[in-house]
């Protein structure tokens, strides 16, 4: 049991919160409503015995209440929303005061799995590298929306290069060729300007957040981090510090299977008795850790087991390099086996990211000299 006198679930909405206070020397219980008002929960936590701690779930709400409460003087954590124990004959019954009861009771056991909550320049660091991944998403959409419109029109890019071969599309030639299209209906003509338009938008709005994203690569805070890591293939410098923010700390993990768990690229599992059934990763986890990973060891397709040369300005040590190369080799060679043994080549790509995830543990590890 924690060490302090009261404990106080808290439930927390968007525009109000129910305070929940538990007293277990003595079974009672204290119900508050508050508006979301940082300054009055803190108020009234510090009238309570002392000392008091407070929990929330995770969620939408963020961390902005526990830090603001933490400033305040008042101990509060966030507890893991996936690792809480509730009741299955309470499924029927939930009600704010109930939700805010059995957080305290459960602070008040010991029982709350404790989120780490990230400084505001980490939480900085994090959305800007999560908002350049939503605008590679929409300009992904964009140009999807226009392409299978063409294609319902019957246009097909079919342009050559001198050898033959086929190029790519969303070149200069493509979309020189798609100005040139006349659909001969002004409402067709319409929703084709319509989808070039998203596509050069959402094509613009990604460039300009990469590049207020390359500066993050050389704060002092994330470029030890960023070298080791760009040391593996399939890992960029914005790649590379997406992965240590989302981290804040390699070294907050003991093992290098707890953050490939934590990423949620670990196997799912089904056992029992004299059973076992092994399934697909849990994705129980960082998706916005898992989704770089993954991309990266599609690079190990193919990829050769020599070192990736070092990038200018890029620093790291012998020993972190030495590791960083065995793990490309590593990786290389799983690949190898994976698609030798006739596996699919998406289930053998997750199987691989789970490696990454313990190579970029442990280059991080040593970068930050732990």
């Amino acid at each position: 049991m924690n060490n302090a006198t009261t404990f106080v679930g808290l439930d927390v909405h968007a525009r109000s919160v129910k305070a929940c206070a538990f007293a277990p020397e003595t079974g009672e219980t204290i119900g508050k409503s508050f508006g979301y008002e940082p300054g009055e929960i803190a108020s009234w936590a510090a009238s309570l015995p002392q000392p008091a701690k407070c929990v929330y779930e995770s969620g939408a709400t963020g961390f902005h209440l526990c830090r603001e409460l933490n400033a305040m003087g008042v101990d509060c954590v966030v507890g893991a929303v996936s690792k809480m124990h509730k009741p299955a004959a309470d499924r029927g019954r939930k009600t704010d005061r109930r939700d805010a009861q059995l957080l305290a009771v459960q602070l008040a056991l010991g029982v709350v799995t404790e989120v780490h909550v990230p400084d505001p320049e980490c939480e900085g660091a994090r959305d800007l590298t999560r908002a350049l991944a939503d605008a590679r998403d929409d300009a992904a959409r964009a140009k999807q929306r226009l392409s299978k419109f063409l294609l319902r029109h019957g246009f097909v890019y079919d342009g050559k290069n001198a050898a033959g071969q086929r190029r790519s599309r969303w070149t200069r030639d493509f979309r020189a060729w798609v100005g040139r299209i006349d659909l001969g209906d002004a409402s067709a003509t319409a929703a084709l300007d319509h989808y070039r338009e998203c596509v050069r938008e959402a094509d613009a709005r990604k460039a300009a957040l990469d590049e207020k994203a390359k500066p993050l690569s050389q704060k002092p805070r994330w470029k030890p981090s960023r070298d080791a890591l760009k040391c593996l293939k399939g890992i960029d410098a914005v790649t590379a510090v997406s992965i240590a923010c989302e981290a804040d700390g390699f070294s907050r993990f003991a093992t290098a299977s707890g953050f490939a768990a934590w990423a949620g690229s670990a196997p799912s599992e089904h056992s029992g008795g004299e059973s076992q059934c092994r399934g697909g990763i849990t994705k129980a986890g960082n998706k916005h850790l898992r989704r770089p990973l993954v991309e990266a060891a599609w690079h190990y397709k193919g990829a050769s087991r020599s070192p990736k040369d070092l990038a200018k300005g890029q620093s790291v040590d012998a020993a972190t390099r030495r590791h960083a190369n065995a793990g490309v080799r590593r990786l290389v060679d799983r690949r190898r086996a994976l698609d030798e043994a006739g596996k699919q080549s998406s289930v053998a790509n997750v199987a691989v990211a789970r490696e990454p995830a313990c190579w970029c543990w442990a280059v991080g590890l040593m970068a930050e000299g732990a």
